[in-house]
């Protein structure tokens, strides 16, 4: 009798022992979320979300460190650098899926020397002008940058970023000579347009739609086809009168190549999970975070069709990589 309950314990223990083992878990240790631009961005808004609420699925302590510099490049290289056992991840945009094709010499390849682990949210862009200048409406604007070019410039936080696609598509709708300025991310931009020595931004609503709210910078458009629950009322660019103008900035979690695909799975259902409950408890909605939860594949895909869209529109308006 005890022989055969000794067995039935052992039994037990071996399903439960192989339970743990198929869900899997996450090494002890802090995570480090690496993001590639300065503090108080969308970005940065974004990430500290998300990792905040990846703690609690993972039962690890996650922080987030801004590396800014080179378009992103100084982050994303600490990442790809870094031991691949899922301890060291990066946050970005779609920057980071176009560096090869805005930046003449990157020091990596972002498709190749990374492992897709989640792709989390999309956002729409919200475009801004200084708020010292008269326009109210797109039109207007783009009659006034294109009347005189030289008192018009356009803020980029960074090179192949959602807000650079943006401007590239405002310039090509408006027919366009518009001048621009590289920034190391979207807070050194907003501040310089709200002292109205840049003109013109377009960046993602989570990180505008605080001093645009406020007054310190004038809300134009958003460029999604529906308006945004956080700022229901300024007009999408279609309303204005340009159905073709419709654009969002996305966010992703990337992890250094080689990382187990065991370990990039378990991330990969953490952050799902955590967006889950950020879509649930209204957090995301908060900052006009649109949620998604996608497999690590689906991300790839996903990526791998919008570098091929926006390759041509980096081609069809001359951008040259810098």
């Amino acid at each position: 009798m005890m022989s055969r309950m000794k067995k039935l314990l052992c039994l037990a223990f071996a399903l439960t022992a192989g339970l743990a083992s198929a869900q899997g878990k996450f090494p002890d240790g802090t995570i480090k979320m690496i993001v590639p631009f300065a503090p108080g961005g969308g970005v940065d808004n974004a990430a500290r979300l998300i990792a905040k609420q990846m703690q609690t699925g993972l039962n690890v302590s996650i922080i987030v460190e801004n590396r800014p510099g080179a378009n992103g490049a100084i982050g994303g290289k600490f990442v790809q650098t870094s031991a691949p056992d899922g301890m060291t991840l990066l946050f970005s945009a779609s920057t980071h899926a176009l560096a090869k094709l805005v930046t003449a010499n990157p020091p990596y390849d972002p498709w190749t020397d990374f492992a897709y682990v989640a792709r989390v949210g999309e956002a729409p862009l919200l475009m801004v002008i200084s708020p010292n200048l008269p326009q109210t409406k797109l039109k207007e604007v783009m009659d006034a940058a294109r009347q005189n070019p030289d008192k018009w410039t356009a803020g980029l936080p960074a090179l192949g970023a959602a807000s650079h696609l943006g401007t590239l598509m405002f310039a090509k709708q408006g027919n366009l000579n518009l001048a621009t300025v590289v920034y190391k991310g979207t807070a050194p931009a907003l501040t310089d347009v709200a002292g109205g020595h840049t003109q013109i931004l377009m960046d993602s609503i989570i990180s505008l739609q605080g001093m645009a709210k406020s007054g310190k910078v004038k809300p134009i458009i958003v460029t999604t086809t529906k308006r945004s629950s956080v700022m229901p009322n300024v007009p999408t660019a279609v309303e204005s009168g340009f159905p073709k103008f419709v654009t969002e900035s996305w966010y992703g979690i990337w992890a250094p190549k080689g990382t187990p695909d065991d370990r990039v799975q378990i991330l990969n259902k953490a952050a799902n999970e955590a967006v889950r409950q950020l879509t649930k408890s209204g957090a995301f909605e908060q900052l006009g975070i649109e949620p998604i939860t996608e497999s690590t594949d689906e991300f790839r895909k996903y990526t791998n069709t919008y570098i091929t869209d926006n390759a041509e529109l980096l081609k069809g308006a001359g951008f040259k990589p810098e």
